[in-house]
């Protein structure tokens, strides 16, 4: 078995998982819970994929997937933060909301055939780096290096700049920041928006760079709730965000590996020819999500793990309490 293949992969992989689960740490972190990354990101990839079909341009795909997702996601900001509804309920609407619409504008977009797609590329220097140049900067999207870039800057504005500390005190403490001059609903709706941007730019490096092409619901296969979970169990740090989501992607690639009639052949082994084996290795990343937010939905294990004081929970100004 090759293993820097797989890691490899693995990596191109988790960048998808990395670019949506560093925007729901933003829109967490300013108290805007948002489950509604899966929908996000099928109308990231649709739209994404049916610009660059239509124009032939990758790059303009790439930005109409973020504008696309981030107007979705300012319809789940209105819903939660001026209507003040349920969080949870207005996420899984968008979920449903995203998935409906992506299917009717991307009817016909799997026979569109072959497309410009973004640029595979390797760094000249750093991918002579023995075993870490082939892994992280030999022949690997654009959009990895961007995903390279993207978790150190998300967590240096978290924690290093002004604005990241007014992200924060939203999301801990909306009142003390609202007497502080804070706009606590401007920052929700902005940060509910970045969140959803990225969730478009997840979408559309998938369809665009990833796994091109466009197979209705199938494209992200579930990354968006794996994304979701990766948020509680990085305990809201896009550091620890990115190594959840790379070794998300490698154990993804490697379950496909295991699955592969040539590795079959060749460890002659008849547990692995079990029809129900493959079916219960694709569970083993969802099985985790599950246990993730299970453990996140308790109160005392979510102090215990960091989360926003405020995460969930609609700001009425003069209101006591959070």
């Amino acid at each position: 078995m090759d293993w820097i293949i797989i890691l490899q992969a693995g990596i191109a992989a988790g960048t998808v998982l990395l670019f949506a689960t560093v925007g729901e740490v933003l829109a967490e972190r300013s108290g805007i819970l948002n489950l509604g990354l899966e929908g996000m990101m099928l109308i990231g990839a649709m739209s994404g994929y049916s610009v660059a079909v239509n124009y032939g341009n990758p790059w303009l795909g790439l930005l109409v997937a973020m504008v696309a997702a981030g107007l979705l996601s300012l319809l789940h900001g209105f819903v939660t933060i001026h209507l003040q509804a349920d969080q949870v309920v207005s996420g899984l609407s968008l979920t449903f909301l995203g998935t409906g619409l992506s299917l009717v504008f991307g009817e016909g977009l799997s026979k569109a055939g072959a497309i410009s797609l973004l640029p595979k590329v390797t760094i000249p220097v750093l991918s002579a780096i023995p075993y870490l140049g082939d892994i992280l900067f030999t022949d690997q999207s654009i959009m990895v290096y961007i995903g390279y870039l993207l978790a150190p800057a998300a967590w240096y504005y978290i924690n290093y700049t002004r604005p990241g500390m007014h992200m924060r005190a939203v999301g801990e403490y909306p009142a003390a920041a609202d007497t502080m001059g804070i706009n606590v609903k401007g920052m929700r709706y902005l940060y509910t928006c970045v969140g959803g941007m990225l969730a478009g730019l997840a979408g559309a490096t998938i369809s665009l760079a990833i796994s091109p092409g466009w197979f209705s619901h199938m494209t992200t296969s579930g990354q968006g709730w794996i994304a979701v979970g990766l948020t509680i169990f990085a305990q809201w740090n896009p550091l620890r965000a990115a190594a959840g989501s790379y070794a998300f992607g490698a154990l993804r690639r490697l379950i496909l590996d295991l699955q592969g009639p040539t590795k079959l052949l060749l460890w002659k082994n008849p547990f692995y020819y079990n029809p129900y084996w493959g079916f219960f290795l694709k569970m083993i990343p969802y099985a985790f999500t599950i246990v993730v937010l299970v453990i996140g939905s308790r109160e005392a294990m979510r102090k215990r793990m960091g989360a926003p004081a405020a995460l969930g929970v609609p700001y009425i100004r003069g209101q006591r309490g959070i």
